[in-house]
Formats: structure tokens, C-alpha cells, sequence
């Protein structure tokens, strides 16, 4: 069980854009010699329309070249990127979000939750990555999972700032390209807000639970993703999957169906779209092609 929560941990980072990204203390040195990559890249195609589909990682070491080759021209041939979320300008405007959502209504502190051998645990893991957990006391606890997931692997030196959407965007904006979202910050913070409390303590005791294995789990990961190998990358989500199956259908399976329905809807409109989410949701069963599919909609992989 522990291997496969910290599987769902470094799943978390193909799934979410921006909301577990959006920790920003200090980084550490990282190397940055360029390591090559080839990313899977889908599209979906009618007569005057066309849909590119990439799946990202929300945060990268430097020195990664991914945005190249079919995909920098899938890219440049597209007239609009649409991410899963546009994270506001101000990176305190998302703090403030996240703060209202995650704000205990019933006055428990976080700690209080957990069961004592938990509690110590969790408060020596937050003080071990930074996290002073008395400032954690006045939220739910999915808040503080999210924050120590994504802690472990700012210290290894992977980098918000270096996320496949930070590029894309930067490059949208250079060519003028519009840019739009397939969610709000606030709906995708909603997820995890909204899990009954059982869950959002399970989540918070697992995130300890698998911080030894995080390192190990999330590089494999970023493995396949480089090597474009979306096959292996499922399989290894799949267990995690099985594991949180009402996670799995918050975050993951009910987002991709929706997607794929404004998929459809945005294929009655000419035009070419570069859609760019995490790279769990292009992935293994229920992905969003295999709900395309069900719609009627076929999804091809570029350079196949």
C-alpha cells in the first residue's frame, strides 16, 4: 500500500496543472545539462478542424528539451493553446484561493484529526521539507498533503518555473497566440475541497507515508514521459489508481469526460488547438481518448 500512494503522489503531477505546482519557497542547485526528450502527442481531426492533445508535467528539472520537432509544430501550426487552468499573474492571488477553500469551517486544528502516531509523523515530515506544520493548524488537511507532496521534490531541484505549461505559455504569448483554460483555480482546487474528510486524512497520512519512495517514483515517471511512452506511464499509475478508486474518479476520470466533451463541442468551430494537461489524463484506461471514443471521436498519435 505505501508503494502505491507514493505512486499517487507522483501521479498528482500529470494530473494537476497548477494547483500542486504552485508551492514556491527556495529551490535547490540542480544540474542542467540538456537531456532530450520526445513527449506523445495525439491529435483529433476533421475537415477544418484540428486538436492537438499533450500531456505535460507540472514541474521539471532545467535543462529537459521537450518543446521541439512534431511538437513545437503542432504548436506553431496552432491558432490557440488551451490549458487545464490559467494561473493568475500574481502567484499570492492563487495563495488566497487555495487559503478560502482549505480554511476549516469547524475550527478543528489540522493536527487534532490524526491519530497520535500519525500526528507525530506528519509534523516531523512538514518541519524535515520546510513546512512549519503549526501554520497548517487552520486548514483541512488536503492542504497540507498537497504542500508536502510537492515540497520532497522542489528539493531535489524539479522546478515549477521549468513545467511544460510555463513554456507553452511564454511562447503563447510571444506569438500572440489565445490562450484559455478548460477549468478555473477554483474548480480545480474544489476538487480536494470537496472529499469527505475521511478521505482528505487518508490522503494526508498516505502523502507521509510514500515520501521515501516520492524520488524514485516520480523520476520513473518523468521517464516515460520523456521516452513518450504513455503505455508504461499508466501502468504504472494503475496501481495508485486501484488503490484511491473515489480519488482517482475526483481527479482524473470525471475531468477527463468533461474534457473530452468540450472536445467535441470544439470541434463544430474551424480551427487548430493545441490542448495541453497533465500527462496522467492521456494515460491507460479512462484517459481522455478513450473517452473521446465513446463519443464517437477518434484520436491519432502523431509521428505513428
Amino acid at each position: 500500500m505505501k508503494l502505491a500512494f507514493s505512486r499517487l503522489l507522483a501521479a498528482a503531477l500529470l494530473v494537476l496543472g497548477g494547483t500542486v505546482a504552485g508551492h514556491d519557497p527556495a529551490f535547490a542547485r540542480t544540474e542542467t545539462r540538456s537531456a532530450l526528450a520526445a513527449p506523445a502527442l495525439w491529435e483529433v481531426k476533421d475537415a477544418d478542424t484540428t486538436v492537438y492533445l499533450f500531456g505535460t508535467v507540472h514541474v521539471l528539472k532545467p535543462g529537459i528539451d521537450w518543446f521541439k520537432g512534431g511538437i513545437r509544430r503542432a504548436f506553431d501550426q496552432s491558432d490557440e493553446l488551451v490549458l487545464e487552468i490559467i494561473e493568475p499573474d500574481d502567484p499570492r492571488e492563487m495563495a488566497s484561493i487555495m487559503s478560502a477553500k482549505a480554511m476549516a469551517q469547524d475550527g478543528t486544528m489540522l493536527s487534532r484529526r490524526l491519530e497520535p502516531s500519525a500526528r507525530g509523523k506528519y509534523q516531523a515530515a512538514m518541519e524535515a521539507n520546510g513546512l512549519p506544520w503549526q501554520a497548517f493548524e487552520i486548514f483541512n488537511p488536503w492542504m497540507a498533503g498537497l504542500a508536502l507532496s510537492v515540497a520532497p521534490l522542489e528539493k531535489l531541484g524539479y522546478k515549477a518555473d521549468q513545467g511544460a505549461e510555463k513554456t507553452l505559455t511564454a511562447a503563447a504569448k510571444v506569438s500572440g497566440k489565445t490562450i484559455g483554460a478548460l477549468e478555473t483555480p477554483e474548480q480545480q482546487i474544489g476538487y480536494f475541497a470537496v472529499l469527505p474528510m475521511a478521505q482528505q486524512v487518508a490522503f494526508l497520512t498516505a502523502t507521509v507515508e510514500g515520501l521515501g519512495d516520492m524520488e524514485a517514483q516520480f523520476a520513473s515517471l518523468i521517464r516515460h514521459w520523456q521516452a513518450g511512452e504513455p503505455d508504461k506511464l499508466a501502468e504504472e499509475m494503475n496501481e495508485s489508481l486501484e488503490a484511491t478508486p473515489e480519488l482517482a474518479q475526483v481527479l482524473l476520470f470525471q475531468r477527463n469526460a468533461s474534457w473530452a466533451q468540450w472536445i467535441k463541442t470544439r470541434m463544430e468551430r474551424p480551427g487548430t488547438v493545441f490542448i495541453a494537461v497533465g500527462a496522467g489524463h492521456l494515460a491507460g484506461k479512462n484517459s481522455v481518448q478513450d473517452q473521446l471514443k465513446a463519443l464517437g471521436l477518434l484520436s491519432t498519435r502523431v509521428g505513428e
